[in-house]
């Protein structure tokens, strides 16, 4: 009897897990991305809000020079054209990004910590995403620095 009692739960999880990510989140005309991997080489930062929903919202790869973002509900990698400041681990301290129409700039400080292994925290960054025609919005995130070993 107990094993029925759990395949509710089991079926309710599997169904969570093939849901999309919200298209918008926080009332902004971004959304959540899904999950994603370690890059094969190098670093990428895995950002999230950092109030409100707290949604994964950007990764930006160091190596593969690319902003990985969901704009109208629509996966976008943005590449990178510009950086400057220190940041570390393969990130600049502001990086721009562009691609058609929308324009993106991350400013991040990265911090190492003792508990975290090939990779930091991001305590604080923000992320100003430019559309052509259409509003700027500006969102506070904060992360993790993750690096392939």
């Amino acid at each position: 009897m107990m094993r029925f009692a759990i395949l509710p739960l089991l079926l309710a999880g599997a169904a969570s897990a093939q849901t999309p990510p919200p298209a918008s989140i926080d009332g902004l005309p971004i959304g959540a991305i899904p999950a994603q991997a370690l890059p094969a080489t190098g670093c990428a930062a895995f950002l999230w809000t950092a109030t409100g929903s707290r949604a994964l919202v950007a990764m930006a790869g160091a190596d593969s020079a690319q902003l990985r973002v969901s704009i109208g509900g629509a996966l976008t990698d943005l590449p990178r054209t510009e950086q400057h400041d220190a940041g570390g681990f393969g990130f600049a301290g502001v990086t721009h990004y562009q691609a058609g129409d929308v324009t993106a700039i991350l400013t991040m400080s990265i911090e190492t910590r003792g508990d975290l292994k090939d990779g930091a925290s991001v305590p604080e960054a923000t992320l100003r995403i430019d559309r052509t025609g259409q509003d700027s919005i500006v969102v506070p995130l904060a992360g993790l620095v993750g690096c392939a070993t």
